[in-house]
């Protein structure tokens, strides 16, 4: 144990300072580039045998690549169905941040955007899809009082909706 602490010790002697660059030339910040070279140093101690390592340089900077990859993997953009979120009745919820006025220019550009493809997708949508999305969304009724007012059943007001949602994600998922 003691030689495998020792062997720790002057990888991180070695190799720390020239790692670090190497990881922080490729993130974004430092706060980035200490977080993967701490994920190295995490995966080099929970080897049980160091000596195994033929080449420790090699292998440091080729964990330090991956560790960066997975990082880029995990770093995808916020999709609409991480906006969205289903509340206790089963209905859709959309961000009040897209229908809000008071944003910078930027953010109003950005909501602007989003939603003239937002109304250019629920077009594209069955007429009936449409009339129950935009009275649950844009005016708050439940299903159950669209049920009530179409004379539809909830389950076919709630297939409806289901079936909206889920194209508008495919639609919009690039977003």
């Amino acid at each position: 144990m003691e030689k495998k602490q020792q062997s720790i010790k002057q990888a991180v002697q070695n190799y720390g300072k020239r790692l670090f660059s190497f990881i922080r030339s490729r993130v974004k910040n430092d706060e980035d580039a200490e977080d993967i070279l701490q994920d190295v140093w995490y995966q080099l101690c929970s080897i049980i045998d160091t000596e195994t390592i033929e080449q420790l340089s090699s292998w440091l900077y080729r964990v330090s690549r991956n560790k960066i990859a997975d990082k880029y993997r995990k770093q995808t953009t916020l999709l609409l169905d991480d906006m969205i979120y289903e509340d206790e009745d089963g209905e859709m919820i959309f961000p009040e941040a897209f229908f809000e006025d008071s944003m910078d220019t930027e953010s109003e550009f950005d909501r602007l955007y989003f939603k003239e493809a937002l109304f250019k997708a629920l077009n594209e949508l069955p007429e009936k899809q449409r009339e129950v999305f935009l009275l649950n969304e844009m005016e708050d009724l439940t299903l159950q009082q669209i049920a009530d007012k179409t004379g539809e059943s909830i389950k076919t007001i709630i297939s409806r909706k289901r079936y909206a949602v889920a194209y508008l994600r495919e639609r919009l998922q690039n977003m």
